[in-house]
């Protein structure tokens, strides 16, 4: 998908620590929306604490799209073995299919390096995404619990309610 030109275009830039109130609103707000697919006890809100996100940032990378200095969207990049992962994914309703999210993710894959695959997870009710990678030129991996199994660390309801998408980099090396 194509950036809406009609809005600013999103300045993509790593989080800081002073990010962590307004990501935290941003992930947050966005997975509201899960209650139209998630059975009720896996629902969670909020999605994401503030310890939950720190654990996170030590294991990856946050980016931010910021639209006129705004947050409006997030998502981290983490490496595990020989492959990258795109990691939650989230952005405010109001700047969806705007085509934030695409470029976020397409300046998150612009950077991985040493690897030639990209991994993404997601519900297996969100259909939103779901379209939007497929958009991207990701493929439904053929065994998603065996990719989840292989390179997240999920507790056992998200990975029973969730899905992987690949995509093969062209002319990338392994990383050591």
């Amino acid at each position: 998908m194509r950036y809406n030109h009609a809005m600013p275009a999103p300045v993509i830039r790593a989080l800081t620590p002073a990010d962590t109130d307004a990501a935290l609103d941003v992930i947050n707000t966005a997975a509201r929306w899960y209650r139209e697919f998630l059975p009720s006890d896996e629902f969670h809100d909020p999605e994401m604490t503030r310890e939950q996100f720190e654990a996170e940032a030590r294991r990856m990378t946050w980016y931010g799209a910021f639209v006129e200095g705004a947050l409006v969207g997030v998502m981290g990049l983490e490496y595990v073995r020989d492959a990258a992962l795109l990691r939650h994914a989230y952005v405010l309703p109001e700047h969806q299919r705007s085509g934030v999210g695409s470029v976020l993710g397409q300046q998150l894959e612009r950077q991985v390096e040493g690897v030639a695959r990209i991994i993404v997870g997601t519900y297996r009710g969100n259909y939103k995404a779901r379209a939007a990678l497929e958009k991207m030129g990701y493929r439904l991996s053929p065994d998603s619990e065996a990719v989840l199994r292989a390179y997240y660390v999920i507790p056992e309801d998200r990975l029973k309610s969730s899905v992987t998408y690949e995509r093969t980099l062209e002319r990338r090396q392994q990383r050591p």
